[in-house]
């Protein structure tokens, strides 16, 4: 009897163990043997690693599942040389899929509607650089969910199916290099961001609904009318009539007009010379674009103390603070602990100067925390050429980038066109500031922090990794009130006080810049109304839910075989915004991170077995080991 009850109580146990811990092990069953017959079905020139004995969820190369491991959530599988049509019956039975991602590839056949009509909850698409021939689907309703189209660069024909317009979330489109033809249809979807119909066979005009776009999105194509392309600046003929009274001047008053008119040019050309010698006389000194003068009027008056740049070794500049005062400046831009500028000085060298605001210090702890800043030698981080202190103006000397910003790189000038910038260069731009972060922490005897770690604050260097300038300034400063400190988005929740910045939050203000990087948005933006989105939060809310695909910067689209890496970049990044201190990972475990994805995109994409992971708000683990940053300089 007793026997029975242990045997009881163990099957008991065996039952309630199963039952909390199986759902979170166990593997889609039927999604996994759908995947397997889609593999032993379609000609493949390069091995993958789905074998029937591993987790789906946990090693094959390409897939990612819910949260509770039950159902396969997205399939992404660019370049790996499929060389066939679309198995039947296969991916029709992955139901609960979001993304897909079959591009690069070499599928043939008609667009596979049988297959995909039946994934109701898709939201990505990618089929681009494959070989499909034939027409389109008439009816895209069955993926009402869809974001991102990308059919480009196939053989498909016949004409733009009209119910693509009933895609209501849809934010990309590119039907770019095929050979559809006919009228391109009123696309009346207000949250259509790209689109691409460059070098197909259309024909007639662009819908009005559709002249926002750029005119390269319709190029190569028959289109005819005066709006198939946006037009150019209108030209005005001349008059083909001339002017009766020009024809009645003779040559000798012409002649007078014309001495009259070079003598009244000469007078006023030497007024204005005489002007501007006065002028220039008068006000001398450091002159900015905004007429910044209170910087030359603050600086004279410390002139009288102390006539002295304190320069570097390192440093091969040559000039005094006069020669500073007399330069021509314009302002770069106002940070959180002061001004910069552009400063141009008479021997045609450029440096950047910044004058610093709201000092606390006395002049002791000034330059001695100078002296920290400028010994630091790396190569991604920005040097401190010289410094200045007296007691109306503290003033530092950097290196003129002449690129600018990770800021105005990444989101431009108010008023210019923006470059997009590709993948290649977001990832630089992350593993140099990583790298310079992570050898500023091991100064001072690893007690130097950063402080303000942002993209205004971030250079490219002269090989387009990033560079990290304005160290050590908080610990200067008086504290500034936490709405005011936390305005830019980048501190981290537990930094009340802008003199008692971490190693941990440096981490937190790097993930932010990596957030940054993936989605194109500022830490803190708006959404078109009078809503302001932290970054952070919006991005946890996204993922959360689910709908990772959708963080991505939309320019990131255009480029082929990247998703895994940026997948790879935005669990880092979230790993390093995490609410508590200390579940963030160090920095040098972050400079290894990130390098791994470089590494990566290095290699054969296709070829490699890092899977894909929707994180949410839990940090990667953390490696024991402590990397050295020595030899990853670049």
């Amino acid at each position: 009897m007793n026997m029975n009850k242990d045997l009881f109580f163990i099957f008991s146990a065996f039952l309630f163990f199963g039952a909390v811990f199986l759902p979170i092990t166990a593997d889609p069953v039927e999604d996994k043997e759908a995947l397997l017959y889609f593999l032993h079905h379609i000609h493949l020139s390069r091995p993958v690693n789905w074998k029937e004995s591993t987790s789906v969820c946990k090693s094959w190369t390409g897939v990612s599942c819910s949260n509770d491991h039950s159902r396969v959530t997205a399939l992404v599988l660019p370049g790996v040389a499929f060389r066939s049509q679309i198995p039947r019956n296969t991916l029709s039975r992955l139901s609960a899929i979001k993304i897909l991602n079959l591009g690069s590839n070499g599928i043939t056949g008609s667009f596979p509607y049988d297959e995909l009509s039946k994934l109701k909850n898709l939201t990505i698409l990618f089929l681009e650089s494959n070989n499909f021939s034939g027409p389109l689907p008439s009816d895209f309703s069955a993926w009402n969910n869809l974001t991102i189209l990308n059919l480009s660069n196939n053989g498909f024909n016949g004409s733009f199916p009209p119910s693509i317009s009933n895609l209501t979330h849809l934010t990309s489109l590119n039907l770019a290099n095929n050979s559809l033809s006919g009228n391109i249809p009123d696309l009346k979807v207000s949250s259509l961001q790209q689109l691409e119909l460059a070098n197909n066979n259309f024909t007639g005009s662009v819908p009005k609904s559709l002249q926002r776009f750029p005119s390269s999105a319709f190029s190569g194509n028959n289109l005819s009318s005066e709006h198939a392309l946006p037009p150019a600046l209108p030209v005005h003929p001349p008059s083909s009539q001339p002017s009766k009274k020009s024809s009645k001047l003779r040559e000798p008053a012409i002649l007078g007009i014309a001495l009259v008119g070079c003598a009244l040019v000469f007078v006023v050309i030497a007024v204005l010379m005489v002007w501007c010698r006065s002028k220039k006389n008068r006000e001398g000194g450091l002159a900015t674009k905004k007429k910044e003068s209170s910087l030359k009027k603050t600086a004279s008056k410390s002139q009288e103390q102390n006539n002295r740049l304190f320069f570097f070794e390192h440093c091969s500049l040559a000039f005094d603070l006069e020669d500073l005062l007399r330069a021509s400046a314009e302002v770069l831009g106002k940070g959180t602990f002061g001004i910069a500028y552009k400063a141009a000085l008479e021997d045609a060298s450029t440096v950047v100067v910044k004058r610093l605001k709201e000092v606390t210090v006395p002049k002791k702890e000034f330059e001695q925390q100078m002296i920290v800043v400028g010994s630091i030698r790396h190569a991604n981080v920005c040097p401190l050429r010289a410094y200045y202190y007296s007691k109306d103006e503290r003033l530092m000397v950097y290196d003129f980038y002449e690129e600018g910003s990770v800021s105005s790189i990444l989101h431009g000038k108010r008023g210019e066109v923006q470059t997009p910038i590709d993948w290649e260069t977001r990832l630089k731009i992350a593993i140099g500031a990583a790298r310079g972060i992570t050898h500023i922490h091991t100064q001072n005897g690893g007690k130097l922090v950063h402080g303000n770690i942002k993209s205004s604050n971030i250079f490219l260097n002269s090989q387009g990794y990033g560079c990290v300038s304005d160290i050590g300034l908080g610990s200067l400063m008086s504290p500034m009130p936490p709405p005011i400190m936390r305005a830019a988005g980048y501190r981290a929740p537990e930094v009340t006080d802008s003199r008692k910045a971490t190693h941990a939050s440096d981490v937190y203000s790097y993930g932010v810049l990596l957030l940054e990087l993936l989605t194109g948005k500022s830490p803190i933006h708006a959404t078109g109304g009078d809503e302001v989105v932290h970054l952070v939060r919006w991005v946890n809310s996204v993922v959360r839910e689910e709908w990772t695909a959708e963080v991505f910067d939309l320019e990131l689209l255009r480029f082929p075989n990247i998703e895994e890496e940026m997948v790879e970049m935005l669990q880092i990044g979230m790993a390093c915004v995490v609410r508590m201190p200390e579940q963030r990972p160090k920095m040098p475990d972050v400079v290894k991170m990130v390098e791994e994805i470089r590494r990566l995109s290095t290699e054969d994409r296709p070829s490699t077995e890092s899977r894909i992971e929707i994180a949410v708000a839990t940090p990667s683990p953390q490696p024991a080991e402590v990397a050295s940053t020595s030899s990853a300089q670049q």
